[in-house]
């Protein structure tokens, strides 16, 4: 397992991390996993056996149930706290009150405290905002984060789907304000959706941010277990749950390359695909979750696969992005300027 630096900080975090959104099954993410306590302590215990480090959860997942679970895990299993780092999240719906999302003030530090007496901790390392709000100024949203940093309650703040422009607005507000500013970014990104590539990607890495990178398998369709104009690919969690929106067609298109690839390398379409992730250089963290033990331990085997230089080639032209103004414009203006 190699350990990165997340972003421009002095902390290490695990090039896989263990995503809990399986955790729990209640609500809307029942649709997702409905893993009990005993199979989820067995999932950490396995993931921390093979060296990670990092553990994601939100609030909103199974409506503070992973939490709780993910909490109650660390303690069953007697792990170090020091050893970890745990990253959970604020923004979405978590009650029926009018203030019960959002990133306004009062949200913030209210699900704040109920995220650390969930999880029964006395710090969240890295405390990610969930999304976007446009009803509460950004200035509002870093001032309470930051109150959160003094208070010694979050040690990192961290941002999660959020546009370019959102980030370097909250970015400069923390500039000159001399204040805590977001050192990651957690999105969607797959060789089989690499619209992040269009500006997220050139932006985080002139700004320094780590990327913990979501559905890493383009929401199972990845896994290995669906192939074109099979009914397989109308069953499992897909069929209920189709999400997140992907161009079908073109995903079969790098399925049909990835599968003679990982018969060559007696691998699974999974690890391949999580591996072409891991070979992309702005990538912190690559968040894995299972339903199985099968699964995460396939997903664990990722890590070491290699590809040869004519691979990577060859999966970087069935899975490039189709150019859009202003990228082809800035490419073709920017090439005379090119080391």
């Amino acid at each position: 397992m190699k350990y990165n630096l997340l972003g421009n900080t002095g902390l290490y975090v695990s090039e896989l991390c263990l995503g809990t959104m399986t955790f729990g099954g209640k609500g809307y993410f029942a649709q997702i996993g409905s893993l009990g306590q005993p199979t989820v302590d067995l999932l950490v215990k396995k993931s921390v056996d093979a060296g990670i480090n990092f553990i994601d959860t939100a609030n909103v997942y199974s409506e503070g149930l992973s939490e709780q679970m993910t909490g109650q895990a660390i303690r069953n299993l007697g792990l170090k706290r020091n050893e970890l780092v745990i990253a959970t999240k604020v923004r979405g719906k978590i009650g029926n009150n009018p203030n019960a999302s959002g990133l306004s003030k009062k949200h913030i530090l209210e699900q704040a405290d109920a995220s650390l007496s969930r999880m029964k901790l006395d710090y969240i390392d890295l405390y990610q905002i969930h999304g976007f709000d446009e009803l509460t100024p950004i200035e509002e949203t870093i001032d309470t984060l930051d109150s959160l940093v003094k208070a010694g309650k979050v040690r990192y703040i961290g941002s999660s789907n959020l546009a370019a422009w959102h980030i370097m607005k909250a970015k400069s507000y923390s500039h000159f304000n001399r204040l805590p500013s977001f050192v990651s970014l957690q999105a969607y990104y797959t060789i089989a959706g690499r619209e992040l590539e269009r500006e997220l990607i050139p932006f985080l890495m002139d700004q320094k941010m780590g990327l913990m990178v979501w559905s890493p398998l383009a929401g199972g369709l990845l896994s290995g277990k669906y192939k074109r104009n099979d009914e397989a690919s109308e069953i499992g969690r897909r069929k209920n749950f189709d999400f997140p929106p992907i161009n079908k067609e073109k995903a079969f298109d790098i399925i049909d390359v990835l599968i003679p690839m990982a018969q060559q390398k007696s691998a699974s379409v999974a690890q391949l695909a999580l591996a072409w992730l891991l070979h992309q250089n702005v990538v912190t963290s690559v968040i894995i979750g299972a339903n199985k033990q099968e699964q995460l331990d396939d997903n664990l085997k990722s890590i070491a696969i290699r590809f040869t230089e004519p691979e990577l080639k060859q999966l970087a032209q069935c899975s490039a992005l189709t150019p859009e103004y202003p990228g082809w414009m800035l490419e073709r203006q920017g090439s005379d300027r090119k080391k």
